[in-house]
């Protein structure tokens, strides 16, 4: 079983004690908000000043950075990045290794597919082809040799 306080130094030196959640076991910082029916994956990180409201899921590997706010009953997939002061609203669905810009905001209900980004204070607000211009699937990914 994990330790329920971890704490996790920057490139700076500075020292941020993390409290695991006790469902699913992600690390929140101080002052963030999480109420206890949502589910954070274990290697999530949930940052100061931070909200997420209740029966969301958020899956492992995923950053929600300070002052992110997260809708009532939002789904948000794997290695998703929330930037800080996005917010994500009610029941909005995040697909997985998508990033959230700063400031942006996503309404209430919308669908994003995995690897979306969202620019920074960028607003989605409804399906279709303005949204699918502000909100766009990543171009094709290649490898890069070791």
């Amino acid at each position: 079983m994990s330790r329920k306080i971890e704490f996790v130094e920057d490139d700076a030196g500075k020292v941020t004690k993390y409290l695991r959640h006790p469902n699913g076991g992600g690390l929140i910082g101080p002052g963030a908000e999480v109420d206890e029916t949502s589910f954070i994956g274990s290697t999530t990180y949930v940052e100061a000043g931070a909200h997420v409201g209740p029966g969301c899921k958020i899956g492992a590997g995923g950053w929600i950075d300070r002052k992110a706010r997260i809708g009532d009953h939002a789904f948000i997939g794997n290695g998703v990045y929330v930037g800080q002061d996005a917010i994500v609203g009610r029941r909005a669905h995040i697909g997985s290794h998508s990033r959230i810009g700063a400031g942006a905001r996503v309404g209430e209900g919308i669908r994003l597919r995995g690897d979306t980004v969202v620019p920074d204070g960028e607003l989605v607000e409804a399906v279709g082809p303005k949204a699918a211009q502000k909100a766009s699937p990543r171009g094709e990914r290649s490898r890069l040799a070791a």
